[in-house]
C-alpha cells in the first residue's frame, strides 16, 4: 500500500516538527545573533546543494550518483576484479569526475592482473616470488579503500603510479 505525502499545514502554521523552541524565536534575549556566511569559515557549507559537492578544480558540481559511481570502481573490485572498473568506465564515465576514478580504478585492475600473471609464472622457478603479489594486493586494497573513501566525499585522491600504472587517463 502506498502513502501520499502529509496534508500541508493550516493557514500560517508550521508543522510541529518544524515550530522554533521559545529561546530561538525572534526577539527573544536567548537567541544567538546569525553568523554571515562568509565562506571562509570552518562551517562552510558545501556548494551546489540538494546532496552536490564543489569538487576543486575544473570539474562542477559533483552529484550524489556521480559519488556512487565513482566509489563503485574501487570497492566493486573485491568482488569482480578488474570488470567492475571496466563497467564503470566503459558504460557511465559521461562526466569527468566519474571517468578519473573509473581510469584509475581500471588502471589499479590491470597493474593487479599483471602482477600476478607475471611473478604468479616466476614462482614456478623460484618459490619466493610467491610473496610479490600477495604483498601487491595487499598495498592494492589499502589504496582501493583510500580512493574509494575520497570518491565518496566527492574528491579524488591519486594513487601512486607503482600502485595504478598509468595506462588510461
Amino acid at each position: 500500500m502506498a502513502y501520499g505525502p502529509p496534508p500541508p499545514p493550516g493557514q500560517g502554521q508550521q508543522p510541529q516538527w518544524q515550530q522554533q523552541a521559545p529561546w530561538q524565536q525572534p526577539g527573544n534575549a536567548w537567541q544567538q545573533p546569525q553568523q554571515p556566511q562568509s565562506g571562509m569559515g570552518w562551517q562552510q557549507q558545501p556548494q551546489g546543494g540538494n546532496g552536490t559537492a564543489q569538487m576543486p578544480g575544473h570539474f562542477g558540481p559533483v552529484t550524489d550518483d556521480e559519488k556512487t559511481w565513482s566509489l563503485m570502481a574501487y570497492v566493486g573490485q573485491f568482488l569482480l576484479g578488474a570488470i567492475a572498473p571496466a563497467v564503470v568506465y566503459l558504460g557511465k564515465a559521461r562526466s569527468p569526475f566519474v571517468r578519473r576514478h573509473a581510469a584509475q580504478g581500471l588502471n589499479m585492475g590491470i597493474a593487479s592482473i599483471a602482477v600476478w600473471v607475471v611473478f604468479g609464472l616466476l614462482s614456478l622457478a623460484v618459490d619466493f616470488f610467491i610473496w610479490v603479489p600477495l604483498l601487491f594486493t595487499a598495498v592494492v586494497m589499502f589504496f582501493l579503500v583510500y580512493a574509494g573513501r575520497a570518491a565518496n566525499r566527492g574528491e579524488f585522491r591519486r594513487v601512486p603510479s607503482a600502485v595504478a600504472w598509468p595506462l588510461l587517463k
